[in-house]
Order: structure tokens, then sequence, then C-alpha cells
């Protein structure tokens, strides 16, 4: 029965994006299946083997000493601003962003990123059926972040054909940034956090492949990273570190103006309604958590996180998923941790149409005529994954 919801869920998610396809008789569904097989062979990798279990272990030890480093710094500056036993949200887990920002910044310096971007790249294009840039493109938009990604490819922005840049900003929105991965971390066990950057990756190519058909030929597939400005190593240092506490300070007034809204709705709602805001949306996404393969008696609690992350983002809902009073099976734990490491939410829309608008704003419009597309494809990118891992779990 478990086995044949997750099926029923993975037909579901092909027929919803199936559905929304521009092109449905240019759908290959051989590389599709392909994909979703190296998905499942993944998550088994990664969930039920030792040796998975030993490089997940040893991935989430490398990022508790980097947090650990990173609290030095925190601790130096804001030291006796929270009370003893308090571990305050933004000194915890936002401002160690920086830390993981500067190191993203090395790697760039010493052009090792580059180096692994394009290395991946190559071999992912080799399995998705979709060009160099294309495969280049997911991997660094995973690496360096969803609006940084655009930079790299600034030479090719303006000629890019409205499909492929569709694809672009597909896995852009599927994917999260390394700089945050941390962070997520704090909330979530890493091992769901590993295993849905992998599937993510994967399925960002599947889900796009499905809606956004197109032939890539092959005079057109080339890849042209723009080179980064020559800088001393300091001056990389410190345009990194303001990166990274930018990217804290934004992170922290979302999170500020998103669970105040969230609780005025709540309020409201309830004192109209007699329900939350968020228990009405958590019947509407009930049925896609039930075919993501959470038991029909969660479903409804599932359903209000996943249309929290939907509507706020993705760090509001792992602090209603860590710190609520829901009463989850490991399992659903499981679930619902995998399906909210992504960037799919309605602020990722602006935020990738401003990036490419900022670097070419004829290419910057195109995107954001499509922007719900985009949205709609990478919430299924997420759903899923949620259904592989339910298959493991």
């Amino acid at each position: 029965m478990r086995y044949g919801i997750s099926i029923l869920g993975i037909l579901v998610v092909l027929i919803l994006a199936w559905l929304a396809s521009s092109n449905r008789k240019e759908v290959k569904f051989k590389p599709i299946i392909t994909m979703l097989v190296i998905q499942i062979i993944l998550s088994v990798f990664l969930l039920n083997t030792e040796f998975g279990l030993i490089i997940i272990k040893g991935i989430s030890t490398i990022f508790t000493m980097l947090l650990k480093y990173a609290n030095e710094g925190v601790s130096f500056v804001f030291g006796g601003m929270a009370n003893k036993g308090e571990t305050p949200f933004f000194l915890n887990v936002l401002l160690p962003i920086v830390f993981i920002s500067v190191l993203i910044g090395i790697l760039q310096h010493l052009r090792i990123l580059p180096f692994l971007m394009r290395g991946i790249g190559w071999l992912l294009s080799k399995v998705n059926g979709m060009g160099k840039l294309e495969s280049y493109n997911a991997v660094a938009s995973l690496m360096v972040g969803q609006s940084e990604v655009f930079i790299t490819l600034k030479k090719q922005l303006g000629q890019l054909s409205k499909q492929r840049l569709y694809t672009l900003c597909a896995s852009a929105m599927s994917t999260v940034s390394m700089s945050i991965v941390g962070a997520y971390m704090t909330m979530l066990e890493p091992k769901y956090v590993v295993t849905a950057l992998v599937l993510n990756l994967f399925g960002g190519f599947i889900i796009a492949s499905i809606i956004n058909p197109y032939e890539v030929k092959t005079s057109e597939d080339i890849l042209e990273i723009q080179g980064l400005e020559k800088q001393s190593f300091f001056e990389m240092l410190g345009e990194y570190i303001l990166d990274g506490f930018k990217v804290a300070i934004i992170v922290g007034a979302m999170l500020i103006g998103f669970i105040a809204l969230m609780a005025a709705f709540n309020h409201v709602f309830e004192l109209l309604f007699n329900i939350s805001f968020q228990r009405l949306l958590g019947y509407l996404f009930a049925p896609i958590a039930f075919i993501m393969g959470i038991p029909s008696s969660e479903a409804i609690s599932a359903g209000g996180i996943m249309a929290t992350k939907l509507v706020t983002n993705e760090f509001v809902a792992m602090m209603d998923l860590s710190g609520g009073n829901h009463h989850f099976s490991a399992r659903t734990l499981g679930i619902l941790s995998v399906f909210l490491v992504s960037f799919a939410n309605f602020s990722s829309i602006g935020i990738i149409t401003g990036a490419v608008k900022s670097l070419n704003e004829q290419q910057g419009n195109v995107v954001a005529r499509f922007g719900l597309k985009l949205l709609y494809g990478a919430t299924l990118v997420s759903i899923l994954s949620g259904i592989i891992v339910s298959f493991i779990l």
C-alpha cells in the first residue's frame, strides 16, 4: 500500500508537469526514467547504506565544525547579548552564513569551485538530455546561489532562447545555496538536507524537461563562463564577508515580516472563521501530502507546513517543523524535511527576476512573464523529492 501511494504520487507529479508542458510531443521519456532511477538509487545509498551514512556523517561533521568556527566570530562581536541558555536564531543560525560565504569566496578565488562546477556539470549533461550550459547552471546554483549564478553566465544571457532561460531559472529555484546549508542543518537532520540537495539537482531536470522540452543543437551547446574580476585576496574576502552579512540580514528581515504576517493571518481567521489560516492551508495541501506518502492522520498538519513554505519561505516552515507541537512520525519528518530544502516560494520569483534583470533587462522581463510557471515547476520538484524519499523511509 505504501509503495503503491508513492508510485501513484510520482505519476501524479509527472502528469501535472505534462499538463503544463509547452510542447507535449517533444517530451523525451528515456532521460526522465533514467534520472528517476538515479534518484531512487542515490536515496537508498545515502539513507540506507552504511557507506552513505558515513558520507553524510562526514559532511555533517564538517558543517558542525564550520558553524563552531563561525560562532567564534559571532561570540566576539555579539557575546553577552543572549541570556544564558538561550540560542537566538539570528546569532546562531543566520550570522554563521557570513563565514560560509567567505569560504565559498576563497574556493572561487582559488578557481576550485569553477573547476568542480564545470566537471560535475559535464557529467550531468551525459544523463539529463540537456546542454552543457543547463547542467553547469544547476551545479553552480547549488554552490554559489540562485542569483549569483547568473553573473557567471552574463556573456550568454542575451543570446538565450526563452526555453533555455526557463530551465536555468528553474534550476536556480529548485536548489539551495551552499552558504545556507549549515543553517538548515541546525533545524533539520543533516542526512535529509544532503539527500534533498542531490535529489533536487536531478528533479529540476526531470520537471523542466517535461514542462519545457526543447532540443539543444550542437552548434548552440556552448558554455561561456564570465571570468571573475581580478581582485586581491583581501578585496575578495571583504566582498564575500559583506555579501554573507547582507544575506543574513535579508533572511532575518524576511523572517520577521513573514512570521508576523502569518501570526496576524492566523489570528484574524480564527476570529472570523474559527480556524487558523495555516490550518486552512493545511486542508488545501493535505492531498499533496498524502500522495507524498504522509499518513492521512498527519496530512493536514504536514500540508500546513508545506503551504507555509510556499507562501513565505523555507526558513519559516523549517522553524515550524522543528519547533512546533506536531508529533509527526519519523517517516513524515523525513519526507517533510526533504520537501522543505529548496527555494520554491513566491519571494524567489522576485529574487531571480531581479538578478536576471540587473544583467539584461529584456531577459529579466521574459523571466517575470513565466514567474508563476517557474514556481509551479520548482514546487513539483520538491514534491517529487519527497515522494522518492518516501520509498526509502
